[in-house]
């Protein structure tokens, strides 16, 4: 069961989850979002909440709405949902997280790039 933080619109947060499931393939490209009625089942959410966050997604240029058949994800999207992650995390994230590892006295050599689980 997804957990909301309180911080953030939920809209937002379920609009974060779908596009990392877009960053993976997830519709692919080309291919039809789940339902709203079916999104809003699966996160027990209000279905005028995942309308918002599929059309901040749509905003976003990601995906499209083919008038009686749904959302479907835009070709391209995933490159650019990943140009728009990317500028995202090198402008917001990474200078934060660069000033942490600075304060923490942690370097390159300290950092496994190779080991993720």
């Amino acid at each position: 069961m997804q957990t909301w933080d309180l911080q953030l619109p939920i809209y937002q947060q379920l609009a974060d989850l779908l596009a990392a499931g877009l960053l993976d393939g997830d519709p692919a490209e080309g291919e039809p979002m789940p339902s709203v009625r079916s999104l809003a089942g699966q996160y027990l959410l209000n279905p005028l909440t995942v309308n918002r966050a599929l059309q901040a997604l749509g905003d976003e240029g990601l995906l499209e709405t083919r008038r009686g058949l749904g959302m479907y994800v835009r070709p391209g999207a995933r490159q650019r949902l990943r140009d728009l992650e990317r500028d995202r995390f090198l402008n917001d994230e990474w200078p934060r997280l660069r000033q942490r590892l600075r304060r923490l006295g942690l370097g390159p050599r300290d950092l496994n790039w190779e080991d993720v689980q």
